[in-house]
């Protein structure tokens, strides 16, 4: 283990629960790389995601953004391409992109499609389904209001999805922004994810917090601090 990472982490004392102001701080104080790292959270969730009724799945816009460039590409024909690239969108085209992501290129970060174009995309499942990249009409990307769409993932939308063991992985900027806006933008998280709980999730609801830099140690957060009740 590097003297550098052994610094950060005496940063931290072991087994304590931070409120998430102090975590956000101590995040910011544990960064010993020279790049502009991405601040996550990691939500450990008492529900079961293998039962069909207690996944966990949603979106929501960060206030402040992501800090980065997010290139959208969208599936779309006539008035919904013009609107598309009127909106800021990088890549805009049916057939033809299809064709371009089935050969394997795949320089976006988002994908968007209006409703009747999902018959042919539909056959990009295998190449985006695991990437995560699919557009699903349960999180706003299948839908004929394309401006709104791709400003909304321009502006900072992110996507979560609880994992197998109920834990979902969100990021929330970058350890180079202010102190308060890293705050709200993991509190607008977390709102999201309590107002996406299942009706039969039983018990705790959100079990375990952390907060973490992409190359930092992860500061556990005292979820009583948040005053969910969940």
């Amino acid at each position: 283990m590097g003297k550098k990472i052994m610094t950060a982490q005496e940063k931290i004392e072991k087994g304590k629960e931070y409120s998430f102001e102090e975590a956000i701080k101590l995040v910011k104080e544990s960064v010993y790389t020279k790049f502009d790292e991405t601040v996550d959270l990691a939500v450990n969730l008492g529900v079961d995601p293998r039962k069909s009724d207690q996944m966990v799945r949603g979106m929501v816009v960060l206030p402040h953004g992501m800090g980065k460039k997010v290139r959208v590409l969208v599936f779309a024909k006539g008035e919904k391409e013009k609107e598309a690239r009127d909106a800021g969108a990088d890549f805009v085209g049916a057939e033809d992109l299809i064709e371009k992501i089935t050969k394997g290129w795949l320089d976006f970060d988002k994908a968007v499609a209006t409703p009747d174009l999902m018959g042919i995309v539909g056959k990009l499942g295998k190449i985006l389904g695991p990437r995560g990249l699919m557009p699903n009409p349960k999180l706003g990307t299948v839908t004929f209001d394309i401006a709104r769409a791709v400003k909304e993932i321009k502006a900072g939308k992110v996507e979560y999805k609880a994992e197998k063991a109920g834990i979902v992985h969100v990021p929330i900027g970058k350890v180079s922004f202010d102190t308060q806006k890293l705050i709200d933008n993991g509190k607008a998280v977390i709102d999201s994810i309590v107002k996406a709980k299942p009706a039969t999730s039983k018990g705790k609801y959100l079990k375990k917090i952390f907060i973490s830099s992409t190359m930092g140690p992860g500061i556990a957060v005292d979820t009583a601090s948040l005053g969910k009740g969940v």
